[in-house]
Formats: C-alpha cells, structure tokens, sequence
C-alpha cells in the first residue's frame, strides 16, 4: 500500500507581544543632565520591536517624603502609578550624588512595591570619573528588597559631559550603542521569561 507523503507548511509561530518598558528619568536636579542621556536611551528603546516604551521623569513627579496620602500626593500617583504598573520591565537612568542615588529617585521607588516586583530592571547611569556605577550598585540593593530583578549588564557614561555634543549626540556612539542592545537583549529575555511565570503562577515571594 503507497502511502502519500505530503510536505505541510509547519504551523505559524504566535507573535509574540512587545515588552512594555516604562523609563525612569532618576535626576530632578537643577542643570540636570539626564534628558540628554534619556533622549539617547529613549533613541535605542524605540529602535527595537520587542519593546514599547513609556517614561516617567522624577522631575514631573511632585510626592512628599512623608508618604502620607495627601490630596496631592494622591494626584502625582495617579499620573505615575498606571505607568509602573502595567510595565513589564523597567529601565532606570541615574545620575551619581554622593556616591549614591539621588533622594528624588528614592522617593519615588519607595512610594511603590507591587509595581516592581517579579519585574526586571535595566540599569543605565551617568557621571564623572565613575560613571554612576556607584549608585546603580546601591540601586541593587533597594530593588533586590523590592523582588525585582536586576540585569547583569548596565550603560554607564563617564565624564558624560564631553561625550555628548552640544546637539546632544555622541561623539562615539559605538560602544554605548553595543552595550545598550546587550543590556536591553538580557532585559527582554528576562522581562518575556518573567511575564510568562506571572500569567502561569501569580508571584507570592
């Protein structure tokens, strides 16, 4: 008995839905730096597919550091909140002070929990002669508390100052340019994985 053997197209791959990564803007600091970084950051972000993004800017973000839930307290979450919430990863960009974060940043993160947690988070700083690479170690430590996920690899920009023009573009984009997609690859391998376990088993660490 012949036995017909028909090639049949393998079936269709599901697409797979973009990450949802909100930006952290982390100066609020006069004469700050950071736009310029964030623009670049943001150039990189929107290259991709596999990522949509959002930002949120500490300098737009009015929250005491009471906590107490006061009318205007209240309001700056509602403009905030949704942002991190509905993030699937996040990139945060900081600045260095005194060998560490700044105090806008922290305020801002420590106004959340839920929102980080189970959640992947891309490190991206800037500075003089250490680069920020001083506070995206001590940013570790506070998300690590927070059961976010740090990815191993960061973009730091030393003496940030003389590497942009006055346009706000590198001079030499190739490094940066490299270390971004490997940080942001690592970042969407563990921001796909993650979302996957939290649609499998809501996350009770």
């Amino acid at each position: 008995m012949n036995t017909a053997v028909t090639n049949a197209p393998a079936p269709a791959q599901p697409a797979i839905e973009p990450l949802r990564v909100t930006l952290v803007v982390g100066s609020n600091r006069h004469g700050r730096f950071g736009p310029v970084v964030a623009d670049w950051l943001l150039d990189r972000l929107r290259d991709r597919d596999d990522l949509v993004a959002e930002v949120v800017d500490v300098a737009d973000v009015d929250l005491p550091t009471s906590f107490e839930p006061t009318p205007e307290a209240t309001a700056a979450l509602a403009g905030v909140t949704p942002k991190l919430a509905r993030a699937d990863a996040f990139v945060i960009l900081t600045p260095e002070y005194n060998h560490s974060f700044p105090a806008g940043l922290k305020n801002l993160v420590d106004w959340h929990f839920g929102e980080w947690r189970a959640k992947p988070v891309a490190l991206v700083s800037y500075g003089g002669l250490a680069g920020g690479l001083r506070a995206v170690e001590h940013l570790r430590q506070v998300l690590a508390e927070l059961h976010a996920v740090t990815v191993r690899d960061t973009v730091s920009f030393h003496n940030a100052g003389a590497s942009f023009d006055d346009a706000g573009a590198l001079h030499d984009p190739s490094g940066p340019d490299a270390a971004a997609k490997t940080m942001l690859d690592q970042l969407v391998w563990w921001g796909r994985a993650l979302r996957e376990a939290r649609a499998k088993t809501p996350y009770a660490g």
